[in-house]
């Protein structure tokens, strides 16, 4: 991003002790950050949805979900991360430079498509949490979190919008902890799920969705554009330390994100599955916390749901004029009249679709959907650019990064064809 670099002084020699001698390091508070940009991104309404819905219906069950898909994440994260570390340039111009053209359309156009449906469900989202806390109906609750996500991203630098984030990202954990002391679930039925997995026809739409909802395509492109905010010296006797730097921003902030929505869903599984309330909205799920729970629950609800609506708009709409910038071989930066452009075009269909007034609740589903179908398209051609020894140097992938990589691919992408099946054979 043109204006977003903040300077950081030199690494020292690598020395031994590695990865948790950094851990405790003063010199890696510097390098904090973007991670967490990366992190309320997955941390936003259409999580809702799909952790509401996962939990209300199948109780503990899809919790391994969470968990599979947080450890894809921080795989993919880093390697976009270290990607742009190690070009310079975000993945969209490294896929814009390196990949055939007809890749290039492919990837471009579904990036965008991706894009627009994350878009629908951050301000879906923000809209629903004025409603809860303030009355305010969706049609203005919508251009009111675009008019702030615009005046977020445009009127601030960007060090000063990581700090907002972060705190942004405090106060969902903060309402999710306190709710889990409020509802008393049985973390005995809940542990084992987190590790063994439970899949069926039934429950595949949500895992899906839950799935699209934290490996975002879209947060996979905005890393590898947000590192370089951090200056990074790629000398041999530094690069080791300064990827560890990386690699534990992106763990630490992934590892939160794993906190807070295995949070949503175990709330919704004590509160509603073992309440036997089907919830078809948002809406209703607040309401309903409220006779079965208390105020306070219904309150933190919609105080969780509208920051998380706000702030993952701002790393959507980072990612959109990043995505629209880098594909146009454009200036990837905030201040340029084609990154406005992009801002607000890519904005426009989302608030046409709330502006009708469809179902929230489905759509926000829907949505994390359209994102989970996408990931293969991003997914492939970084794993490409990452092995590339033209592109990488000697930091490309090794072979056991690369088979990594092909297994979460082929499991993504076995998940969208089983999903395909079921929704139109599955009967």
């Amino acid at each position: 991003m043109g204006d977003t670099h903040t300077t950081v002084a030199p690494a020292g020699e690598p020395t031994p002790g590695g990865f948790l001698r950094d851990l405790f390091s003063r010199e890696l508070l510097r390098y904090l950050g973007p991670g967490f940009i990366v992190t309320i991104g997955f941390i936003d309404p259409g999580n809702w949805a799909t952790n509401i819905a996962g939990g209300s219906e199948f109780g503990y069950d899809l919790l391994w979900v969470v968990s599979l898909s947080t450890l894809m994440l921080i795989f993919l994260q880093h390697l976009s991360a270290k990607l742009g570390i190690v070009t310079g340039r975000s993945l969209s111009a490294n896929v814009r430079a390196h990949m055939p053209k007809p890749v290039v359309w492919v990837a471009g156009v579904t990036i965008v498509i991706a894009c627009m449906a994350t878009d629908l469900a951050e301000y879906l989202g923000a809209a629903l949490g004025f409603y809860l806390l303030f009355g305010l109906p969706l049609w203005l609750g919508a251009p009111l979190t675009v008019a702030l996500v615009f005046l977020a991203i445009l009127g601030q630098q960007y060090h000063r919008l990581e700090r907002m984030i972060v705190v942004f990202l405090a106060v969902i954990a903060g309402c999710y902890v306190v709710e889990l002391f409020l509802v008393g679930p049985d973390w005995a039925a809940a542990a084992p799920k987190w590790v063994v997995p439970s899949l069926d026809g039934a429950s595949v739409l949500v895992a899906l969705g839950m799935l699209g909802a934290i490996v975002m395509p879209h947060n996979i492109y905005v890393h590898s554009n947000v590192i370089q905010s951090r200056d990074w010296e790629l000398r041999p006797e530094t690069r080791r330390r300064l990827m560890r730097f990386e690699l534990i921003d992106t763990t630490l902030a992934m590892g939160m994100g794993w906190l807070v929505n295995s949070a949503m869903i175990i709330v919704a599984a004590a509160v509603f599955f073992a309440g036997g309330v089907e919830v078809s909205s948002i809406e209703q799920a607040s309401a309903t916390l409220e006779p079965l729970v208390g105020p306070l629950a219904r309150f933190l609800f919609g105080i969780a749901l509208l920051v998380a609506g706000i702030a993952s708009s701002i790393t959507s709409s980072l990612a959109e004029a990043n995505v629209v910038t880098g594909y146009l071989g454009l200036p990837e930066d905030s201040k340029s009249r084609s990154y406005r452009i992009g801002l607000i075009a890519t904005s426009i269909p989302a608030m046409l679709v709330i502006a009708l007034g469809t179902d929230s609740y489905q759509t926000l589903i829907i949505s994390q959907v359209i994102l989970s179908v996408q990931l293969p398209f991003t997914i492939l051609p970084l794993l490409w650019l990452a092995r590339s020894d033209r592109v990488m140097g000697e930091e490309r992938m090794g072979s056991v990064q690369t088979v990594t990589g092909l297994v979460l691919a082929g499991i993504i992408i076995g998940l969208n064809v089983y999903l395909l099946y079921d929704t139109f054979f599955g009967g």
